[in-house]
């Protein structure tokens, strides 16, 4: 599942990158004016009309999916060849509901390593991977859940919390290597601090619609 809003540049190479035998690759798109549906159509995915927002991006792709499990995939994420094996292999048991990939940056370098260094810090502890460490569940925790929530921002971590209420997450040593661009477009003093603080506001239970205005979204 992949949720695109102008995604011209990257979204050929993201489905031509997951797709496959017995893989359904379903873009969702929030009304972009590139020609991101036409591209994605192209590389072989479905394609399917949504309000902008990634919550009901997702949302909606979860509901028009027929697999019995499903992945999010941000549009400037890849994942290692063997993805599917590797999500089939920690499905098979039972107690796992769902789970995600280690958190990589295309971009190389010491700021590259202490972010990846940092994100893994956060799953150990935490148990919390981000959205774009593709998450993935098996369609009846999704469905137990009621769906993906419509939320103004950070749904990846309330399926996160949806995942581990219904059984074990998994936690997959194979990357899911996303584009440093919105670090580079907005600052990466400024990104970190945003997650760090939108956290912290998730743990507390406060008011989304203003964090996501303040975080520009």
């Amino acid at each position: 599942m992949i949720p695109t809003l102008d995604e011209a540049a990257c979204v050929a190479e993201a489905v031509g990158s997951v797709i496959g035998p017995g893989i359904e690759v379903i873009v969702v798109d929030g009304g972009s004016r590139d020609g991101t549906p036409r591209l994605a159509r192209e590389a072989g995915a479905r394609v399917l009309a949504s309000e902008r927002g990634r919550a009901r991006q997702l949302r909606l792709g979860g509901e028009r999916s027929s697999a019995d499990a499903v992945l999010f995939l941000h549009a400037d994420t890849r994942l290692e060849q063997d993805w599917a094996e590797r999500v089939r292999s920690v499905l098979a048991d039972p107690a796992c509901a769902g789970g995600a990939f280690a958190f990589r940056l295309a971009e190389r370098g010491a700021w590259a390593r202490t972010m990846e260094w940092a994100v893994a810090l956060r799953v150990a502890l935490l148990g919390l991977p981000y959205g774009d460490q593709a998450i993935f569940l098996r369609r009846s925790v999704l469905e137990q859940m009621g769906g993906v929530p419509i939320v103004p921002i950070m749904e990846d971590l309330d399926l996160v919390a949806g995942i581990k209420r219904a059984g074990r997450l998994a936690r997959l040593d194979s990357a899911a290597t996303t584009s440093a661009r919105r670090y580079a477009a907005r600052g990466r003093l400024r990104v970190v601090v945003q997650h760090a603080v939108a956290l912290a506001a998730w743990h507390l239970g406060c008011e989304r619609a203003r964090l996501a205005e303040w975080m520009g979204r």
